[in-house]
Parts: structure tokens; sequence; C-alpha cells
């Protein structure tokens, strides 16, 4: 349960992240309202010609009689428009952080700026960063489908499907978005998308934290556009969890083998000598210059006569 809790905190603390950086947090907005607007507009149409759609997929019925063939081809136009609502919440992570590489990236490396430092941007272009990202992301989306086609079907088991059922389904969920939004910073570790997955199960409960977590926000009408940065970050901070950095040069800055660094990373005292500047040799030891002869045990030049024994006399 702890990990659990920390993959909740990693939620938030991203939230947190772009609540301080602002920009940030509307730079990252971007990807969201253009796929949200894509997604909405082919809404729309489909429900504008669910009926046609309908007429066209149900050519047998054009002899039934008008009930039975307005109430068939009502119920293919209610679950093809269903099916796209399904659909677009399947696939609008995934098509928001593809039309995002860019936007998430640069989001993703100010993260790790911000948080020590992280590994250099991957030397590719543009299209082939598309091409590797919308690969990965296909193959998360057919793993996803097809555990959801399993649960869906067990959802038809009394009590287990109403019951058990749904947790596995935010569970399944939360892990596999989960595994989208740490693509990024942990492809840039050079990691390839099987020991992405292969470490993501390690710290199961730390990924379903964070998941699940996420994907009932998700939920929330709105709250997935408001909560893509957010989420970004916070993937970027577990990712620095479960795969940490060494950053280059950070041992000669605060290891022993810097010109900087002592041990335990302190700064050199500019002055720190010898504990004692007279050790190496006292500049009175090898003699005193009073010890050879004081000038004054040789003779006192007033012990032969004062001048002063006698008074003068004036003539």
């Amino acid at each position: 349960m702890r990990d659990f809790g920390a993959g909740l905190r990693f939620l938030f603390n991203g939230q947190r992240w772009v609540a301080r950086h602002g920009r940030w947090w509307g730079f990252g907005m971007i990807p969201a309202l253009i796929a949200l607007v894509g997604y909405v507009a082919a809404l729309v149409v489909l429900v504008v010609y669910a009926g046609d759609l309908a007429e066209w997929a149900t050519p047998f019925a054009d002899g039934w009689s008008e009930l039975w063939r307005d109430v068939v081809r009502t119920v293919v136009a209610v679950v093809a428009v269903g099916a796209g609502g399904l659909l677009a919440m399947l696939t609008f992570t995934m098509a928001t952080l593809l039309i995002g590489e860019p936007f998430y990236e640069s989001l993703s490396a100010k993260v790790e700026e911000t948080e020590g430092g992280g590994p250099p941007e991957p030397d590719l272009p543009l299209w082939r960063e598309l091409w590797v990202a919308a690969r990965d992301s296909l193959a998360v989306l057919l793993r996803a489908v097809a555990f959801g086609i399993v649960l869906f079907l067990c959802g038809f088991i009394p009590v287990v499907g109403q019951t058990v059922v749904p947790v596995l389904a935010v569970c399944v969920s939360g892990f596999y978005l989960t595994v989208e939004l740490t693509g990024t910073p942990l492809q840039k570790r050079g990691l390839s998308q099987k020991e992405r997955l292969r470490l993501l199960r390690s710290r199961l409960s730390m990924t379903l934290g964070f998941g699940t977590g996420l994907t009932l926000l998700f939920l929330v009408p709105g709250v997935t556009v408001l909560a893509m940065p957010g989420a970004v970050a916070g993937a970027t901070l577990l990712a620095r969890e479960v795969s940490p950095y060494e950053v280059e040069g950070a041992d000669d800055v605060d290891g022993e083998d810097g010109d900087g660094g002592g041990e335990d990373g302190e700064q050199p005292n500019p002055y720190r000598q010898d504990p004692h500047p007279y050790q190496g040799g006292n500049p009175y030891q090898d003699g005193n210059p009073y010890q050879d002869g004081n000038p004054y045990q040789g003779g006192n030049p007033y012990q032969g006569g004062n001048p002063y024994a006698v008074d003068p006399q004036v003539g």
C-alpha cells in the first residue's frame, strides 16, 4: 500500500508542478484541446448521420414492417454512437499523446531539468519520433482492447461481473494509461517498450496508484484536457523514481575527484590549510635571534661609567 500511495502522490505532484509553472500548463493543454475539437467534431458527424449509417448497415430490414424496421435501425444507430463514444474514450489519450509528442517531450524535459536533470534529447528526426510513438501507442492500445474484450465478456457473470470486473477494468486502464504517459521519459532512458512494461510491472503497486487515480480523474467530463499536462509531469516524476538517471558530470562536481568537490559533496574551504602554520618549521626553533646573544648581555654601555655620575662643574 505504501507504493500505491506513492503513485497517487506522483499524480498530485505532477498537477502541483504545472500549477507552479502556469505557462507550461497552458502549453501542455494545446494537444488535448486539438484532440478534443477533432473528437467532438467526429462524434457530432456520427450522431447526425447515425440514421443513415444504420440504414446502410441493415439492408435486410427494407422489407420489414415500418415498426420493426425503425426499432432495429434505432438500436443500430444508438449502438454505433455508443461504440463511437467508447472508442473515443479509449483512443483519446493515445491521440493526444501522438498529436502532442513535441509538446509533451518539451514538458517532460522541463520537469527533468527542474528536478535535477535527465537524459539528453534523442538525436532523431521528428518523423521518426512520431512513428515510434505511434507504433508503441498502437501496441499498447491493442493490449488494452484485448483485456477490454475479456473483461466485457466477464461482465455477464453474475455478481462477479458487477463487482470485481469494474475494479479490474479500472486497474487495467490505469496500468496502460501509465505505460502511455511514461513512454517518453523512459524511452529517453534507452528502454524499449518490452523493457518499459517489465519495469512498470515490477513496480505494479506504484504504477496502479498513479494510473487508477488518473483513470478515475479522467472520468469527470472536461477534466482530461485540464489534467493532461499534470499527468505528463507526474508520469515523468514516476519515471525518475522507477528508472533513476545519473547526470553526467555530477561526480566531477560533487565527488572526491572534482576540482570543486570534497567528501560527501562538501565545498572546499578556501582558507583550509595545514592545521598549524608553524608545524612545517617554526622560525624560532632553529634559533631564537635573542638566544645567541643578548646585545645587552655582553656589556651594558652604561656599566663602564655613567656620564652623569659626577655633577658637571661649571668653570
